[in-house]
């Protein structure tokens, strides 16, 4: 939720795939709409299946995939038809080295965060909700319209799973993130947020909304290279 959304995402192992394809898993998809600031649309598409997390941006042609339990990372480009395939330790690792070097010294200060309800509901795509709102030091910084129809104990454990698995220079910075997450999870699951925190005055113009939620089987290849695909190896980066 908030700062860290987008939320990144999980991979399947090919070699495995292979075998078994065929065989479904029990699963969870997630369609989406984001909008930015300017008020641009994109369409993301989530699979959670056991610890494993796919997000496809439809608009860029893009999906991601993210293997907490085989500790991998899939980078699938569908417009190039070219996947890279990384340890996920790896390369959180090289990023947080990153910007720990681009951003020296820089820790998020800590914020009071209150989570509160306003006293609205509202049927938003199907579902029964309540708007939830969330201020850090007395800022209103987000708006949630959160539904108590779904029930996704898998979305939920996949969540809780990418918030262990970051290093400490992650964590740290995605710290009210997670504040806000457990906050919200009494209330409900949000099916609409309206980020202020990011965007200028009360417009609320940075939106996640959710479309479409339903259980499902997934086949193994949702979190597989497609077939035909050409990998991209990585060279090492010079420290």
């Amino acid at each position: 939720m908030g700062r860290s959304r987008p939320v990144f995402v999980g991979i399947g192992v090919f070699l495995f795939s292979v075998l078994i394809s065929q065989v479904g898993l029990a699963g969870v998809v997630i369609d989406q709409v984001m909008k930015d600031r300017e008020g641009n649309a994109s369409t993301v598409v989530l699979y959670v299946s056991g610890e494993r997390l796919r997000t496809d941006d439809v608009n860029r042609g893009l999906s991601t995939v993210m293997d907490f339990k085989g500790d991998r990372m899939l980078m699938i480009d569908h417009r190039s038809k070219n996947y890279v395939d990384v340890k996920f330790s790896e390369w959180e690792k090289e990023v947080a080295e990153r910007l720990k070097k681009d951003l020296p010294g820089v820790q998020p200060k800590a914020r009071r965060i209150v989570v509160r309800r306003a006293g609205e509901t509202a049927t938003i795509n199907g579902f029964r909700t309540e708007k939830v709102e969330v201020f850090a030091d007395g800022e209103l910084i987000e708006e949630n319209w959160v539904t108590r129809e779904a029930d996704l104990p898998e979305v939920e454990r996949v969540m809780e799973r990418m918030s262990k698995g970051f290093s400490k220079e992650f964590r740290s910075g995605m710290a009210e993130a997670r504040e806000i997450h457990e906050k919200l999870k009494p209330y409900g699951f949000p099916v609409l947020v309206k980020d202020y925190s990011i965007t200028y005055g009360l417009k609320g113009l940075d939106v996640l909304e959710v479309k479409k939620m339903e259980k499902r089987e997934l086949k193994e290849d949702v979190f597989s290279p497609p077939q035909g695909y050409e990998q991209i190896i990585l060279q090492p980066s010079k420290r």
